[in-house]
Formats: structure tokens, C-alpha cells, sequence
């Protein structure tokens, strides 16, 4: 790799605002903050608001659509005015 061309590649501290969950990882990204880890040692810290502990898709709270009624519902509704295709006579 060609120096100084490349981020630095640092440990950091990603804390959900949302539920308070933490976890540290690998990341390039800049912060001002810093926090002191369950190691001792000090990282930078980033703040965000969703995280896998609080997104409804992780979590097992998201809404799942009812399409096959909405179509059920289209049909009887617009049915016969779509499947109804106009003549053409030459």
C-alpha cells in the first residue's frame, strides 16, 4: 500500500443512543469523542440511533405488509375495467 494515501484504520466504540448498546469494532471514521472501554483502554467513540439490538428487522417488530389482500382488494375494485381489453377493428 502507498503511504499516507489511506484512511487511518483505528478501533472504535459505536454506542446506540436509542437503548444504550455498545460494541467495539474496526472503523476509518473521525470523531471527537472518546470513551474508556471494558478493557481499560481509551477509543474513540460514534454515536448512532439504530444499531441491531434496537431495528425492527433484528429485533422481530417490523410490520409485514398484507399484499395478497391489497390485491385481492385491487381485483374486486378495478377487475373488470382491467381485464377488459378494448377492441381494435380495422
Amino acid at each position: 500500500m502507498k503511504p499516507s494515501i489511506h484512511p487511518d484504520y483505528k478501533e472504535v466504540v459505536f454506542v446506540d443512543v436509542s437503548n444504550n448498546f455498545s460494541f467495539k469494532t474496526r472503523s476509518t471514521i473521525n470523531t471527537k469523542e472518546k470513551i474508556v472501554w471494558e478493557d481499560g483502554k481509551e477509543y474513540p467513540l460514534a454515536k448512532i440511533e439504530t444499531s441491531s439490538e434496537s431495528h425492527p428487522f433484528y429485533t422481530g417488530t417490523q410490520k409485514i405488509m398484507d399484499t395478497a389482500g391489497r390485491v385481492e382488494k385491487f381485483k374486486q375494485k378495478f377487475g373488470a375495467r382491467a381485464s377488459g381489453k378494448a377492441s381494435v377493428k380495422s
